[in-house]
């Protein structure tokens, strides 16, 4: 027998089929539960936030592409349209150039201070966005899903190439920030040959 004064050893319970303690079983589930929640929401984050690689940009001949008013351009540009936001550009990245992604769609590139576009003549049709004329080149006679618009009533030449799916509003921002910086000049289109 033991006197009042020892101390009483307590019984460890175990679980009757396995013979572990009730806190080494619990722990032995959740850790692997754990493990399998972790993964799935770690998965889940890493679809919703894409890496975007950089827009890859090639050159074309763009003599004013440096020039002041290819800086207050660029300067102007929104950090977004819409779906789309600025990206970076793979390097070398051409000077003049600024482009913009989507998860769901190609890149809307823009490149300033291009030469004159060749298709550019007096017969071509041009259309009116925000106080800019452009004129459209369809990229479908190449198989391409997008077109590229020149603004052709300013000091310098722009270009953006925009998805046929992307809407209107890519095309009326960049018309509103080449109104605020580039002052209009009269068309000078290529002869009709």
């Amino acid at each position: 027998m033991s006197s009042p004064d020892e101390p009483v050893a307590e019984e460890t319970q175990v679980h009757p089929r396995t013979g572990m303690h009730p806190a080494l079983l619990a722990t032995a589930i959740a850790l692997p539960v754990a493990l399998v929640v972790g993964v799935i929401v770690a998965a889940v984050i890493a679809t919703r936030t894409p890496v975007r690689e950089p827009v890859v940009v090639g050159a074309v001949p763009a003599p004013q592409s440096e020039s002041a008013q290819c800086g207050r351009l660029l300067g102007a540009l929104p950090e977004s349209y819409g779906d789309y936001s600025k990206a970076a550009l793979a390097e070398p990245a051409p000077a003049g150039a600024a482009a913009w992604q989507s998860d769901a769609a190609d890149p809307i590139v823009l490149r300033c201070g291009l030469d004159r576009p060749t298709e550019f003549d007096q017969a071509s049709p041009l259309n009116v966005v925000d106080d800019v004329q452009w004129f459209q080149v369809s990229g479908a006679d190449q198989g391409l899903q997008s077109s590229t618009w020149y603004a052709v009533d300013r000091e310098v030449y722009v270009a953006v190439t925009i998805p046929d799916n992307s809407g209107p509003t890519p095309l009326q921002s960049i018309s509103d920030a080449v109104t605020a910086t580039l002052p209009e000049t009269p068309i000078d289109p290529n002869p009709i040959n």
